[in-house]
């Protein structure tokens, strides 16, 4: 059994070895936002999808929100895929024929998140993609959901 000499020392050797831990942890290391190569890191994340109705990616900058438009959509159900890395959250606002239909958000580490939308009717459609926590890079793609 271990011997401390003091309570002083007793909390710094643990507070080394908590420091060590994390340190060895199988965390990943942040992405470089200015060095990322956004359409390799797309491929990665994102699975191959027929009938993509709109799709984006990039680098988010600052928390000025950055749309993407299509001219005519068709009502019906869709589904949203989303990527982003960097840290925090990318938020995706689809609108359609100006009328906000979803708020979806991503979670910042690298896995995907799939969230199903119902386009009430035929028309322009467009998706807003923002964060808070910029700088950041995302990608997404809307498809036909499958029935």
């Amino acid at each position: 059994m271990l011997k401390f000499s003091s309570p002083r020392r007793s909390a710094g050797l643990v507070a080394i070895t908590a420091a060590v831990l994390l340190g060895v942890c199988g965390c990943q290391a942040p992405v470089n936002i200015e060095d990322a190569d956004v359409p390799a890191w797309k491929d990665k994340v994102l699975p191959p999808a027929s009938g993509v109705v709109l799709e984006d990616s990039g680098r988010i900058l600052n928390r000025d929100p950055l749309v993407k438009e299509t001219p005519n959509v068709q009502a019906g159900s869709y589904t949203l895929t989303m990527a982003c890395d960097g840290g925090g959250k990318a938020y995706f606002a689809v609108s359609s024929g100006g009328s906000k239909v979803a708020d979806a958000a991503a979670a910042c580490n690298g896995n995907r998140d799939v969230v199903k939308i119902k386009v009430p009717g035929t028309g322009p459609l467009s998706i807003s993609t923002s964060s808070v926590d910029a700088p950041l890079i995302f990608a997404y793609h809307l498809v036909p959901a499958a029935v």
